[in-house]
Order: C-alpha cells, then sequence, then structure tokens
C-alpha cells in the first residue's frame, strides 16, 4: 500500500474531483464504492477494482484488512490516506475508512426488449433509484433502462442505497426510452393513478417491462401512450399514492408472486 500525506498529490486530486463531481465520474467512466458491503459484492460478483484506497485508522478494522488481504493476492494498487484526507473523498459518516475505484460496466446496450425490464423516466431522488435497483435486482430483473433526466445511477448515494444491486444488474444510462418502447417485444406496463386496470388484475406469468416516472409528475404523456398497459396499485388508506420506490417494490414482488404460482402449477 502506497502512502500518499498531500493534498496536492496528483492521485489525489483525482479521486477528489471523482467523489464531488458527477460530471467527472461521467467523463471518467469510474466511480467509488464507499464502504466494507459496497466493496464484498464488487469483489464478488463483478471483479477487478482500479484501485483500494484505505485510511490510516481503518487498516486497523478487521473486514477491511480481509478486503485489502484480497486486493493485494489480486496484485490491486493500493494507497493509504491519513483520516483527514480521506474524509475528503467519503460521503459516509463514521465509515470504516475504505473505497474502491472501479470503472462504471458498459454492457452492449440490446436493441429489442425481449426479457423483464424497468424504464424509469425521469426519476430524479437517488435513494428512490437505489432502491429500485435494489428490489429488481431481488426480484430477478436484471436490465434497468434510465432517461437522460434519470438521477445518475452510478452516484455515490445511489450506490449505497443498491446495496449491491448494481452488479447484479445491466444498467443502460441516457437511454431513448420511447425508442425502448416501440421495440419492445414484451408487454410494457406503466403504473398511473388514474388507471382503471388493478395490478392485480395483470397477467405477469410473462416477462414484462415496467415503466415508472418521475416523483411528481409521474411517466410523460408520450410514454403512456406506448404502454400496452397501465395499471394501479389498489390501496385503502386516505394516501393518494404510494413513493415510487414502494410502488416498483409492490409491482416486482406481484410479478414474482405469479411466477412462482405459474411455475408451481405447471
Amino acid at each position: 500500500m502506497k502512502p500518499i500525506s498531500s493534498r496536492d498529490n496528483p492521485l489525489y486530486k483525482e479521486l477528489k474531483l471523482l467523489a464531488s463531481s458527477g460530471a467527472a465520474r461521467r467523463k471518467a467512466g469510474r466511480t467509488l464504492l464507499d464502504g466494507v458491503h459496497l466493496a464484498q459484492s464488487y469483489l464478488q460478483s463483478a471483479g477487478r477494482p482500479q484501485l483500494c484506497i484505505v485510511s490510516e485508522s481503518g487498516r486497523a478494522h478487521p473486514e477491511v484488512a480481509a478486503i485489502l488481504a484480497q486486493c493485494d493476492a489480486a496484485r490491486i494498487q493500493g494507497i493509504v490516506l491519513p483520516d483527514a484526507l480521506y474524509g475528503g473523498l467519503s460521503q459516509v459518516e463514521h465509515g470504516v475508512g475504505l473505497l474502491l475505484l472501479i470503472d462504471v460496466p458498459q454492457p452492449l446496450r440490446p436493441q429489442t426488449l425481449t426479457q423483464s425490464a424497468v424504464l424509469l423516466d425521469n426519476l430524479q431522488d437517488p435513494g428512490n433509484l437505489g432502491s429500485i435497483l435494489r428490489s429488481a435486482a431481488a426480484a430477478g430483473i436484471r436490465q434497468i433502462f434510465c432517461s437522460a433526466g434519470t438521477a445518475s445511477a452510478w452516484a455515490p448515494k445511489v450506490l449505497r442505497a443498491g446495496m449491491g444491486a448494481h452488479f447484479l444488474l445491466e444498467i443502460f444510462e441516457n437511454a431513448d426510452l420511447l425508442e425502448c418502447a416501440q421495440h419492445a417485444a414484451v408487454p410494457l406496463l406503466a403504473t398511473s393513478s388514474y388507471a382503471q386496470t388493478s395490478l392485480f388484475q395483470a397477467d405477469l406469468r410473462q416477462p414484462v417491462a415496467w415503466l415508472f416516472g418521475h416523483e411528481g409528475q409521474g411517466v410523460a404523456r408520450d410514454l403512456l401512450d406506448c404502454a400496452s398497459t397501465q395499471i394501479v396499485i389498489p390501496h385503502l388508506g386516505a394516501m393518494e399514492s404510494l413513493n415510487v420506490a414502494a410502488a416498483a417494490a409492490v409491482c416486482f414482488f406481484e410479478q414474482v408472486r405469479q411466477q412462482g404460482n405459474a411455475v408451481t402449477l405447471s
């Protein structure tokens, strides 16, 4: 592990820019994973990081030490930072002192939707996006298409909310959702509080593409018009609607329930 103690070190300055700027992350095609859980998930599912970054105090943490040993065995470059410098990179309060620098995966974008997928139209909140990714991965959905107006999927807050889901998914950013919808070989289901069809009336035993929209405005009208079916989630309370991440989880696991029943009956 190479020690770095100066804020003027070129590598540290590059890392500081990546930690603080979404534009810098997009330009470099790289991002930072903060903490043991994300690091373990990446090493188990995705592969080899570009750099391992640890704070001086973090080296004493048993789980951090185990990851450092794994990185050392794989000959992955590592640096040690004084706690004060490390704090300039991490957005996690009371973290363990471990970051991985990784290349953002660039999966090959399919020309046609042929499997269950999620289309996200102008979703703004990083926490909602990360939660949807986590629920999708748990439900066995692999493909996520994010419009240009959607929050950056590889931003630190989204990564933390996703809890490792990113590495089980194929995430396509800046996607043309209209084009995706028009080239879908599976039904496209859009959530709308004005729909007449209940989620529980929809046939989800087959692959479907789910369409979710902006937290306040919902799915754009031109995309709604492309949907095979508009659905609503029934609820009993006086609230007008569910949070979009909660709505997505309900939809995904109704699909899991129906597909589980279909498998059992066959």
